[in-house]
């Protein structure tokens, strides 16, 4: 092993906005010591080494990508596991969350906010 992943970090136009849908959606705390005044580094979850960690990044011209357009590729998505996938989807909804087409067996595709994808995971 060469190293531990520290964090997943998220491109976004407004870090705290898209940090405050994901404490909600994962239940995640913020973490307070590494905010900034211009609010360009939002931290979620505990010290380096715990995990998990998501790190939101301010870009200024974030292109969002475009689900399932290839021209604007997802670069990255998170799977959330939920026990009730319908009560899941309406809490996300309600956060923000669009769903997006694409589906299967045991899961569900989403935008948060900014338009990154998700999906909600469940085993049956």
């Amino acid at each position: 092993m060469i190293g531990q992943l520290r964090s997943v970090v998220i491109d976004c136009p407004d870090p705290r906005a898209l940090a405050t849908f994901y404490a909600e959606l994962l239940g995640l705390p913020v973490d307070d010591r590494k905010l900034d005044d211009e609010d360009s580094w939002v931290v979620l979850g505990g010290e380096p080494g715990q995990q998990p960690r998501l790190a939101f990044q301010k870009a200024v011209n974030l292109r969002e990508p475009r689900w399932p357009d290839p021209n604007r590729p997802q670069q990255f998505h998170l799977d959330v596991t939920v026990d009730d996938v319908e009560e899941a989807e309406a809490k996300a909804l309600a956060l923000g969350a669009t769903r997006l087409p694409g589906s299967g067996e045991g899961f569900r595709v989403y935008a948060d906010p900014v338009g990154h994808p998700f999906c909600l995971c469940w085993d049956d």
